[in-house]
């Protein structure tokens, strides 16, 4: 049995909450180093350095927060977080420079406006993610936060399911671009909808399985089965169930649901999944899947509801300040009906505005130090915690996507949303697998006994009907030369694209050593000289 198996077992992680407020009585030092284990049932992870700081996660189910909500996460950030709070690619909200003794007040504050940390972090359910337009985008297929809601409910604090041999990621959304992004999901359930022999058509879920990044990214592959409206929590149920009875819990490194589904194949997964079932679930059909599309619903759109509009507003890596927070909160009072919406690019969206007040709120928006009218590069941008907080990250990473969304708004001229995914070590918090350009943070040797922040920078990641993920194709290149040879390589696409390509068309006709040539040199006609760049760079 392994460390973590043997805590959990002598103690649910969910039973630590009343511990955590004693500790805030009796000091850090006083906490058995048990309990944080499982402190992170309830959000919290010790911050790097590890001697005295907390970082809390907060629960955001699909996204939605009222404006009242969002008012706590602003008095937060203020109060005890030094006047930061990030947006996760989960949809949540976290914070940093808490203390034991801050926590009592925090949960007290958080409880009285309905916002939970229970299973933020631990090996147990997380937060289910959906789509942010749900209820309101014209196009999805019908409005799956009702599903959500039930789903989040039956997991929230149940002890049948809150020992995990690993964490345990979901999504669920009725949006046609899979904007949940249901194919690194543990359980990814999107809507369809298929024609009875009536004629009339019957709603339900297509379901997927198995789905997940860290060092060793897999996609979800997709049940053989209809699933309708009425039987997915059965569906999560028993999924979540063979997972607790039947993962890994020896290795921690193979302990999540996707290397259960890649030993057993997805046959006997299903076989088994369908014996836990007290109904018998349809065959599936062939539903259409999105083929590379973005899925961020940044900008301005009209909704379903006549008159109104969502405002999408990027946040360039995901990190607000306690004002930013505060006016998100006003806005969403005054001009739309009280609520807003995050989104797992990092983002947050605005429903339910008037058409006659679309340009005040962009205003707004814009002077509050967000961007509407995003650049292709800023409103796809990802970025994980990195080495600012997080213990496991090799390289500092919110600042680095700043300084290089920034650069390529100044030197790349492009007219499609290139998705750049920036993570601080192998883990893939910032799903650098999937991104167009994929950023995973290492350390760069430059000289006898000198070390600098690096990059292996790797391209071609997608998701949607020829999911693939990225192809390395420079390693170890200097954090400071990452702009220079991003800008060289988006240049030199934009130079020699066939008329039909998109960048993931370029990425797939060039070779490894091809494109590397690209990022290393500008091929344009007209560029002053190439711009050679990680020169100093050692293996």
């Amino acid at each position: 049995m392994n460390e973590n198996e043997r805590i959990k077992k002598e103690k649910d992680g969910l039973d630590v909450f009343e511990d955590i407020l004693g500790y805030a009585k009796t000091g850090f030092a006083s906490i058995n180093p048990d309990d944080f284990t499982r402190m992170r049932w309830y959000g919290l992870y010790q911050q790097k350095p590890n001697e005295g700081h907390f970082m809390l996660r907060i629960k955001v189910p699909g996204g939605e927060l009222n404006a009242d909500q969002l008012t706590t996460v602003a008095d937060i950030t203020r109060l005890y977080a030094r006047n930061i709070t990030d947006i996760t690619t989960r949809q949540n909200f976290q914070f940093h420079w808490l203390t034991i003794e801050d926590l009592p007040d925090i949960f007290d504050r958080l409880g009285r406006v309905g916002i939970s940390t229970a299973g933020a972090c631990g090996d147990i359910f997380r937060n289910v993610t959906g789509c942010p337009v749900a209820g309101i985008d014209p196009s999805e297929v019908f409005d799956a936060r009702p599903w959500i809601d039930e789903i989040n409910r039956f997991f929230l604090t149940n002890k049948e399911y809150s020992d995990l041999p690993r964490k345990f990621k979901t999504s669920i959304a009725g949006c046609p671009q899979h904007c949940s992004q249901p194919e690194i999901n543990d359980i990814g359930a999107t809507a369809v909808r298929r024609q009875r022999l009536s004629g009339d058509f019957e709603l339900g879920f297509q379901v997927r399985v198995g789905g997940g990044l860290s060092a060793r990214p897999h996609f979800a592959k997709p049940l053989n089965m209809f699933v309708p409206q009425g039987r997915l929590l059965s569906i999560f149920a028993a999924v979540t169930g063979i997972f607790r009875d039947n993962g890994n819990r020896e290795n921690r490194k193979k302990a999540r649901l996707k290397f259960l589904v890649d030993e057993w194949g997805i046959e006997r997964f299903e076989e088994e999944l369908r014996e836990r079932l007290d109904w018998t679930p349809d065959a599936a059909e062939e539903w259409a899947q999105p083929r590379r599309s973005f899925r961020d619903h940044v900008g301005v759109h009209a909704q379903k509801q006549e008159g109104l509009y969502w405002v999408g507003a990027s946040v360039l890596s995901g990190r607000l300040n306690a004002d930013q927070v505060a006016e998100s909160a006003r806005i969403a009072r005054q001009y739309g009906q009280g609520s807003i919406r995050t989104t797992n690019q990092q983002n947050i969206l605005f429903p339910d505005i008037r058409q006659a007040d679309v340009d005040t709120v962009q205003r707004a928006l814009v002077d509050a130090g967000f961007a509407v009218e995003a650049s292709p590069f800023r409103r796809a941008a990802v970025a994980c915690t990195g080495n600012e907080f997080c213990n496991l990250a090799l390289t500092e990473t919110k600042r680095l996507i700043v300084e290089i969304v920034e650069h390529l708004e100044q030197t790349v001229a492009i007219d499609e949303p290139i998705r750049i995914n920036l993570n601080g070590c192998p883990n893939s918090c910032g799903q650098h697998h999937i991104g167009d350009i994929g950023l995973q943070g290492c350390l760069v040797k430059q000289g006898k006994g000198v070390t600098v922040d690096g990059y292996d920078v790797s391209l071609g990641g997608r998701l949607g009907a020829d999911s693939k993920f990225v192809r390395a194709i420079w390693r170890k290149v200097p954090a400071t030369d990452v702009k220079f040879a991003l800008e060289n390589l988006l240049n030199g696409y934009v130079e020699a694209r066939d008329e039909e390509d998109d960048f993931s068309d370029f990425v797939d006709r060039h070779s490894d050593d091809e494109l590397a040539a690209f990022m290393k040199t500008t091929f344009a006609e007209g560029v002053a000289a190439p711009v050679p760049v990680g020169a100093a760079a050692e293996e």
